[in-house]
């Protein structure tokens, strides 16, 4: 997108997060007129240097024509826009929020109704991928609202992203596809998990077993991502148990209420749950569930390979 279409809104951002920053960080580079906000204001400071504007209150945000959120919770994005001295709270209002959080679909509806009286229109657009990804460009961006307020942000969100946007359609679609995409990660995590220590017990090294992995069918950009994790123990937090569980619940939630049985998910939402009992919670990695595994399958303790491995995220 050229220069001249980059600044044709005005755009506002909440939330400095593991995700939020680099998001915003790719809005800045690519010369938007930017202006932030985050709870503390030191970690957005940075951003300054590329020409964002870092405002002292959230109010002042209202002014923008675009303002986009990435923080934790459902109770979190209420509270920037409806809260007192919320970005809501002052006369001046923005077109279009979109919320780029992973909240409940009925969250997520509560805050489009809420948007939609106040006249602003709403797009939610939860993401894939962690702080490397976006850095590297390899973050994919999902999307529901109407198509006509879509398009006005689409190149936005090709910014942030770059593995480009899929639009799923109206209302809070993109809600349900990032919770059963998550249900998937969860999954996929814990099977990886167990699996790379079955093959440790028969006598692969786990590098040569994930080296496997990544170059076979099954291989993917998170298994690539993933495997200095499973193979040298870096357990740096890219997202935890505990936001791990919780999207977990979201899903299994909806499997109650759709009247879809998800099995696979219930088991691994316990082991998560079991290996959160042992001690693996906020200040680890979600695959930190492999540790568990091993101590399950009589591993006291499993040693880092110390392997020299790419994680397939070089930035762009």
């Amino acid at each position: 997108m050229a220069t001249s279409d980059v600044t044709k809104y005005t755009i506002g951002w909440v939330g400095m997060g593991r995700m939020g920053y680099p998001m915003a960080e790719r809005l800045a580079k690519a010369g938007c007129d930017l202006a932030i906000w985050n709870r503390t204001r030191s970690k957005a400071e940075p951003l300054t240097e590329l020409g964002a504007i870092l405002v002292d209150n959230l109010v002042d945000l209202g002014q923008r024509d675009i303002v986009f959120s990435m923080v934790s919770t459902s109770d979190d994005v209420k509270q920037i826009y409806f809260g007192e001295n919320g970005v809501l709270s002052g006369d001046a209002k923005p077109q279009i929020v979109v919320d780029c959080s992973s909240i409940s679909v009925e969250a997520s509806a509560e805050i489009r109704l809420r948007l939609n009286e106040m006249g602003i229109k709403y797009i939610a657009s939860p993401v894939s991928g962690n702080g490397k990804c976006v850095k590297a460009g390899k973050l994919a961006v999902v999307t529901s609202g109407p198509e006509e307020v879509f398009e006005e942000v689409k190149a936005y969100q090709e910014i942030i992203g770059g593995m480009g946007v899929s639009y799923v359609g109206d209302d809070e679609l993109a809600r349900t596809v990032k919770i059963c995409h998550n249900v998937f990660l969860g999954v996929v995590t814990q099977s990886l998990a167990e699996l790379t220590i079955l093959a440790q017990q028969s006598g692969v090294p786990r590098a040569a077993f994930m080296d496997f992995i990544n170059k076979s069918v099954m291989g993917s950009i998170y298994s690539k991502y993933k495997t200095p994790l499973y193979v040298n123990l870096d357990y740096s937090v890219t997202f935890t148990p505990e936001l791990m569980r919780k999207d977990m619940d979201l899903g299994l939630a909806m499997g109650r209420s759709l009247e879809v049985p998800l099995p696979v998910a219930n088991v691994t939402r316990d082991i998560f749950q079991q290996s959160m009992g042992h001690g693996n919670r906020s200040t680890m990695d979600f695959g930190i569930v492999m540790d568990y595994m091993a101590k399950c399958s009589g591993i006291e303790e499993l040693v880092s390979e110390d392997a020299d491995i790419l994680d397939g995220l070089e930035v762009n």
